[in-house]
This record gives C-alpha cells, sequence and structure tokens, in this order.
C-alpha cells in the first residue's frame, strides 16, 4: 500500500511542478503586469486598473472582439450541423465505414498552418483560375483579398478541419443508443427524422453540450487560421483577439495594456463556457 502511495506521489508531484511552472506562474506573472506600464522590457510602474479601462475604450479591440464573437458563433453552429450529419451516416450500416472514419478524422491529424496554406493558395489561384476559365465571375476574386469576405474563408477552413474531432465524438454518443429503440420505433411507424429527433438527439445531448462548449471556446481563440490564411487583413478586417494580443504584446511594445485585454478575454470565455453548459444542461434534463 506505501508503495502505491509513493508511486502516485512521484508520478503527481513532478506533473504538478511542470504545470505551475510552464502555465500557471506565467499566467499569474501576467495579471500582475497587466497593473503596471511594462512594455516588455525596461522599467515598469503601477498603474491600477487604467490598461482595463483602455481596453474597453480601443475601437481596434472592439473591432477584434466584434469579429471573433461573429466567426465563433457561425463556426460553432456550422461545425456541430455537419460532424452530427457526418456521424449519423457513419454510424449507419454502410461499406467501409472503418475506412471512412479514418478519412474524415485526417484534417484533425493535420497541422493548422499546413491546412491554412494550402487553402490560402486555394482561395488565392485554384478556385479563381477555374472559375475564370468557366465563365463563374462571382468566384473569379480571392475571397481573402476582400474585407467583407474574408471571414467567410476562414470559417470555411476552420470548420472543415474541426469536423472530424467532433464527429468522433459524436459517433461515441451514437455507440450508446440501443438498436433496440430504432426497431420499436421503426414499428410504431416512425420515420427517419421523427427517430432522428425523438430518439438520436435526445440520447446524445450530453455529447452535443460537450461538442457546443469545445467548439465555441477553440473558435473564440482562433489564431493559427487567421495567421496562415489573411495575417489579420484586409487591412483589420479579420484581426480576432488572440491575434491583436499577440501582436500588441509582443510586436508593438504594449505587454501589459495586451495582458489586461488577455485577462479580460479569458473572463468572457470563461463565462460564455458557464452560460452554455447551464443552458444546454437544462436542455438535457427535458430531453
Amino acid at each position: 500500500m506505501k508503495s502505491n502511495n509513493r508511486a502516485y506521489f512521484w508520478m503527481t508531484i513532478p506533473a504538478l511542478i511542470l504545470f505551475f511552472v510552464f502555465h500557471t506562474y506565467p499566467a499569474l506573472q501576467g495579471i500582475f503586469y497587466s497593473f503596471t506600464d511594462w512594455r516588455g522590457y525596461g522599467e515598469w510602474s503601477f498603474v491600477g486598473f487604467k490598461n482595463y479601462l483602455n481596453v474597453f475604450q480601443d475601437d481596434r479591440a472592439w473591432h477584434a472582439y466584434i469579429f471573433t464573437f461573429k466567426f465563433a458563433i457561425v463556426s460553432t453552429i456550422l461545425v456541430n450541423i455537419f460532424s452530427l450529419m457526418v456521424a449519423v451516416g457513419l454510424n449507419s450500416k454502410i461499406k467501409f465505414q472503418k475506412t471512412l472514419r479514418a478519412v474524415y478524422f485526417l484534417p484533425n491529424i493535420l497541422s493548422i498552418l499546413i491546412i491554412g496554406y494550402i487553402f490560402n493558395f486555394i482561395f488565392t489561384h485554384f478556385i479563381p483560375d477555374i472559375a475564370e476559365n468557366i465563365g463563374l465571375n462571382a468566384l473569379s476574386q480571392n475571397i481573402l483579398g476582400d474585407p467583407d469576405t474574408a471571414w467567410v474563408g476562414i470559417v470555411i477552413v476552420a470548420v472543415w478541419q474541426a469536423v472530424a474531432f467532433n464527429t468522433i465524438l459524436y459517433l461515441a454518443g451514437l455507440v450508446t443508443i440501443q438498436d433496440d429503440l430504432y426497431e420499436a420505433a421503426s414499428i410504431d411507424g416512425a420515420g427517419p427524422w421523427k427517430k432522428f429527433w425523438k430518439i438520436t438527439f435526445p440520447l446524445i445531448a450530453p455529447f452535443f453540450t460537450i461538442n457546443m462548449v469545445l467548439a465555441m471556446k477553440n473558435f473564440l481563440m482562433v489564431f493559427d487560421h487567421i495567421i496562415a490564411l489573411t495575417g489579420g487583413g484586409p487591412g483589420q478586417s479579420t484581426e480576432s483577439i488572440s491575434l491583436l494580443i499577440y501582436r500588441g504584446g509582443f510586436q508593438g511594445g504594449e505587454f501589459a495594456y495586451q495582458s489586461a485585454n488577455a485577462v479580460i478575454y479569458f473572463i468572457i470565455i470563461l463565462i460564455v463556457s458557464i452560460i452554455q453548459i447551464r443552458i444546454l444542461q437544462k436542455r438535457e434534463v427535458q430531453a
């Protein structure tokens, strides 16, 4: 018994130390500097809540928040719709079921930056060239070069890449549903659509909650997709909060100010996640 306790001790303590050194301590340090005027180098002094107040008066920050939430809400809805459709399709009795599951999971394995650069080429050259040759003027322009449509390209890539992981979670939920329920529903004359709304969707409600919360959280922290596709442009039309914090903090000498922005954004993401969980868990109970 003592040997088991020692093994648990030696496995846990090093992990806790590493977590504190590389995660908790830098986070606490960032919170500390958010109350200063430190630029990332040189001298600093305390300024209280000045940085936090300035964030709410910053038009660039407001634009980044609006873009990020617009992107996150649209992407979260789309990724859950598509991943649920794919999961239901893969869970049905079709040929090459296991192979198709592996194929659909491939985008989640690939690097986001690599995917982004490939789609950047597709949006910039491949699609416009084909559209121009066939006379489809609507797609002959690079959507990433237009401030009004650039965010759509980012949504397409982000959703395509994220569907893989969400599909796996939905598949895990679908395998918990017994076939007897569908057989009984068929005897009662229920069609595919009624089976989905009355049996499938209510029984995978916990998995739907997990997917919605994780997807929203991940999309709110979008960074790599934007770096690879638009770099925040054209202009600042696709600049997310994460990108703004990175550029201002590490490239613009606004380390303390962007630390305050990061703290505010952390609190917002936490509140959004809690609200999602509360609302969706109530729906689970009702279902």
